[in-house]
């Protein structure tokens, strides 16, 4: 039973605003929205400089608040950078990461282990109403399901849209277009399934739908809205209006499908004067999934995409819009996903839990034009094992590895490790290691701190998964500088 104290005080955080920082005007608890868009690369907006995808509604948001460019997922697959955003911690301090399977398959019996804080549970002790729309992939039982980790409702997938497949039935028809009926992924509802194999030409309608009935149900509280995008993931599927609607072909379909209902729940907003009372952000689990070539997306002018670690695997577009609120303008201060958590919470008048490391900073003074994002390092991890650190400008990759191909297993460990100057060379051309030593050895004194500082958990993913015959990565030494790329 909830104390008359905890009562009182939740009643007083919904109607007192949050005070900001010293010599700011206070600022008001926001409703938050998060939109997390499902293998879209840094390049595919029109914002972002797409020449053949519009993303009118995205650019708009961008416009009236901030675009940040150097702001990354904390891993590059789905499950560990869902982990990380719903926590504020790097996936390997929850066992959220491992090598095979990388993500969680649609068997796993686990999840996201309770011991684990997520922001739903955060904000929902402060009087936040909670709900999670789309693509969980943190658990498919139902004791790991959303409503048991902190959202009130659900509605979505449990797991990627590639996941469920029907034998009998061709992936593709006659046209080239995948057929929805070859992928039984279930949509859930709560903890219950109401349709065992989904129409998936009409869930980015169906999300949109029930973001606005959310919205417009909880306008008289606090709220936060977190809408995970089953889309642009493969197999691509888009409504019948969104049909052969851009130049960039089925995936622009997807992605311009997307940006609709961004636009529509911004319109809801305004329509009920919530606009200057919610801050939404939109963002991406991880990069474009290169190997499905005019399939996936784009990552602009960086490097490689979807399952590295090289930038075009983990930086992402994110977009932050509050009017009245937030500074506007293009951010080039660092952020992150896992920098959300704290954000939020500290927005939000809730509490950051003091019994474990949380690696997300506050980035509010970013965001409210009081100061600088407080993110200068960034660390990028390929399951358990730390292959590269972003330190200000610098980039030091200690193993590389092929995100697919037959050279996958295959890892190359780099002595000295590769540097690049993410200033002048954001797309990973030009290792300059041998020009910086003084580089190299502070970021391996700042990889070597933070090891230090990372605790082995037990393995969430590989629970219950049999392999026949496990593959082992291979390392490769790599003594030489590798020459520069063309």
């Amino acid at each position: 039973m909830i104390s008359i104290f905890f009562r009182t005080a939740v009643a007083l955080f919904i109607v007192l605003p949050w005070i900001g920082p010293a010599g700011a005007a206070p600022v008001e608890r926001p409703n938050v929205i998060i939109i997390f868009a499902d293998d879209l690369g840094w390049g595919d907006l029109s914002c972002q400089g797409h020449p053949t995808i519009a993303t009118p509604n995205l650019d708009r948001m961008a416009s009236e608040g901030q675009r940040w460019t150097d702001f990354y997922s904390a891993a590059s697959v789905c499950t560990p950078s869902r982990a990380a955003l719903m926590t504020g911690r790097l996936p390997i301090r929850s066992g959220m990461c491992a090598e095979t399977p990388r993500v969680l398959v649609a068997n796993s019996p686990t999840g996201l282990p309770h011991s684990e804080i997520t922001l739903a549970e955060a904000l929902k002790e402060v009087g936040y109403a909670t709900m999670c729309i789309g693509k969980w992939h943190l658990g498919r039982p139902a004791e790991f399901l959303p409503k048991s980790q902190g959202f009130d409702e659900y509605f979505g997938l449990p797991y990627s849209n590639d996941m469920g497949r029907f034998k009998k039935i061709p992936r593709r028809g006659k046209d080239g277009e995948p057929d929805y009926r070859a992928c039984r992924v279930p949509l859930i509802r709560g903890d219950e399934v109401i349709e065992p194999a989904t129409d998936q030409r009409q869930l980015t309608k169906r999300y949109t739908e029930e973001s606005l009935r959310f919205i417009k149900t909880h306008k008289d509280e606090p709220f936060f809205l977190y809408l995970a995008h089953t889309m642009p993931h493969v197999p691509l599927f888009r409504s019948e209006k969104f049909v052969d609607h851009s130049r960039r072909g089925r995936y622009g379909d997807v992605v311009e499908e997307i940006d609709d209902g961004v636009g529509q729940i911004l319109d809801t907003l305004r329509q009920l004067k919530l606009d200057k009372k919610t801050l939404v952000v939109f963002t991406s689990d991880n990069g474009p999934w290169l190997v499905f070539k005019e399939h996936g997306g784009s990552a602009g002018p960086l490097r490689d995409g979807k399952g590295g670690t090289f930038e075009g695997g983990m930086r992402e577009p994110a977009v932050f819009w509050w009017p009245n609120t937030l500074a506007p303008g293009i951010v080039r201060d660092m952020g992150s996903t896992l920098d959300l958590f704290p954000t939020c919470v500290k927005l939000c008048g809730a509490q950051l839990p003091d019994d474990r490391q949380i690696d997300g900073v506050d980035i509010s003074p970013a965001l409210l034009g009081t100061g600088k994002s407080p993110r200068e390092t960034m660390f990028f991890y390929r399951a358990e094992k730390l292959y590269a650190v972003r330190h200000g400008a610098y980039k030091a990759h200690f193993f590389t590895r092929p995100s697919y191909g037959k050279d996958a297993m295959t890892e190359y460990e780099h002595d000295p490790p590769l540097l690049y100057d993410l200033g002048q060379d954001p797309g990973e051309k030009y290792n300059i290691a041998a020009k910086h030593p003084e580089v190299i050895a502070q970021i391996k004194r700042i990889a070597e701190q933070h090891l230090k500082g990372v605790v082995p958990v037990e393995n969430q993913l590989e629970k219950g998964y049999r392999l026949k015959k496990r593959r082992a990565v291979k390392t490769v030494p790599v003594k030489k500088p590798i020459p520069d790329r063309e």
